[in-house]
């Protein structure tokens, strides 16, 4: 059974940085691509970032494009989200989903009404 665990979110100043972590097992993951998406109170869900297994595949939103940075330690089973710069409208819960597809729909996926995710998420807070 599929389980998850993000963490390494927290409260920080804009301009600060935040690294957040996400651990999953129970999955075959080199058949999937792994991303990040958030969402703030009475917002959409927004792909933030994904990446397949073999890294040869990154995709980015606009929104946090030369911000951000998605990476994985293989050795530690483990994905990470670099953020820099870090802007109030970052504030939102962050998760990270296995996805068995093409980084660039990321976007298009993290949106449909059955998309599934099993983590708890972490808390990202911004202030200005």
């Amino acid at each position: 059974q599929l389980q998850v665990a993000e963490s390494g979110g927290g409260l920080v100043q804009a301009g600060g940085s935040l690294r957040l972590s996400c651990v999953m097992s129970g999955l075959r993951l080199d058949d999937y691509a792994v991303g990040w998406f958030r969402q703030a109170p009475g917002k959409e869900r927004e792909g933030v970032a994904c990446i397949t297994w073999s890294g040869s595949e990154i995709y980015y939103a606009d929104s946090v494009k030369d911000r951000f940075t998605i990476y994985k330690d293989i050795a530690k089973n483990t994905h990470y989200l670099q953020m820099n710069n870090l802007k109030p409208e970052d504030t939102a819960m962050y998760y990270c989903a296995a996805y068995p597809g093409t980084p660039a729909a990321w976007g298009v996926v993290v949106g449909v009404p059955d998309f599934d995710y099993r983590g708890q998420g972490t808390q990202v807070t911004v202030s200005s």
